[in-house]
C-alpha cells in the first residue's frame, strides 16, 4: 500500500517566543498567531501600557502571553532579553524617516539604522547564540519590507536599511544553519495599521500605491499572520537565508 506524506506541524506547543515591536500593527499580528498557535509569546515593546493591554487581551483568549518592556535600540537589554534561548525571535521593530536623499540628516540615518539594522543584527546574533549553546537550533524572522529589494521616492534610507537587512540575514544563514538555526526575512507591501492610515488617506500616495501592487487591495496585518506562522513551525525546516513576499506583486516586474 502506498505511504502518503504528511504535512509537517504548524503547531507551536511547547514553544517559546519573542516577538518585539509587539504592541502594535504587524507586530502584535505575529503575536497573536503564534500565540494561537500554541507558543507562549513574550512581548516586547517600550511601551509597557500598551503591552499590558495586548496581553490581557491575549490571555483572554486562553492564549500564554507575557509583556517585557524593552527598547531594542539599548543592546544590553537586547543580549539580557535573549539570555535564556527562545526557539522562535520575530524582529517586528522598525523605524521610517522619509525624505529627499539629499535632505537626509545624520540624525535621521542614525536613529533608522539603530532601529532596523544595528537593533536587528544584535537581536539575531544574541538569540542565536543562546540557542546554538542550547544546542536546540531555532527560527529568527526579520519584518523586513518590499523596499528591501526595490528602490522609492523619498525612501533610500529606509530603503538602505532594508537592504542591509537582506544581506546580513543571508550571511547569517549560512554561518548558523549548521546548528540548525533558521533565519528568514517576511517582506510586506504597504500595510493597513494606524501608523500607514495617514500615507493611505493621501490620494496621491495610495494611487501610487496601487499602481504598484498587481492585486486590487492594500494589505492588512492579517495577511502577515500565515508567513510567520509558517517560518516559525516545522512546516518550513528547510527555509533559511530567504525572503517571503508579501507585496501584492509589487516586485513582480
Amino acid at each position: 500500500m502506498t505511504v502518503l506524506p504528511k504535512t509537517p506541524s504548524f503547531d507551536l506547543g511547547g514553544k517559546r517566543a519573542l516577538v518585539t515591536g509587539a504592541s502594535s500593527g504587524i507586530g502584535l499580528a505575529c503575536a497573536a498567531g503564534l500565540a494561537q498557535a500554541g507558543a507562549h509569546v513574550v512581548l516586547a515593546a517600550r511601551r509597557g501600557d500598551v503591552l499590558a493591554d495586548c496581553v490581557q487581551a491575549m490571555q483572554a483568549e486562553g492564549w500564554q502571553a507575557e509583556a517585557l518592556v524593552l527598547d531594542q535600540s539599548d543592546l544590553e537589554a537586547v543580549a539580557g532579553a535573549c539570555a535564556a534561548p527562545f526557539d522562535i525571535v520575530v524582529n517586528s521593530a522598525g523605524l521610517a524617516r522619509h525624505s529627499a536623499a539629499v535632505d537626509t540628516t545624520v540624525q535621521d540615518y542614525d536613529a533608522v539604522m539603530g532601529i532596523n539594522l544595528r537593533g536587528a543584527y544584535f537581536l539575531s546574533s544574541h538569540a542565536a547564540r543562546a540557542m546554538i549553546a542550547a544546542g536546540r537550533g531555532g527560527s529568527i524572522i526579520h519584518i523586513s519590507s518590499q523596499m528591501g529589494h526595490v528602490g522609492g521616492v523619498e525612501r533610500a534610507l529606509y530603503c538602505a536599511s532594508k537592504h542591509g537587512l537582506e544581506g546580513m540575514v543571508k550571511a547569517m544563514a549560512v554561518e548558523w544553519g549548521k546548528a540548525g538555526v533558521r533565519i528568514n526575512t517576511i517582506c510586506p507591501t504597504f500595510i493597513r495599521t494606524a501608523l500607514t492610515q495617514s500615507t493611505f488617506d493621501n490620494p496621491e500616495r495610495l494611487a501610487w500605491i496601487m499602481d504598484k501592487i498587481k492585486l486590487p487591495r492594500v494589505g492588512e496585518v492579517e495577511d502577515i499572520m500565515g508567513a510567520v506562522l509558517f517560518l516559525a513551525s516545522d512546516a518550513s525546516a528547510m527555509v533559511t537565508g530567504s525572503a517571503m513576499m508579501i507585496d501584492g506583486g509589487w516586485t513582480a516586474d
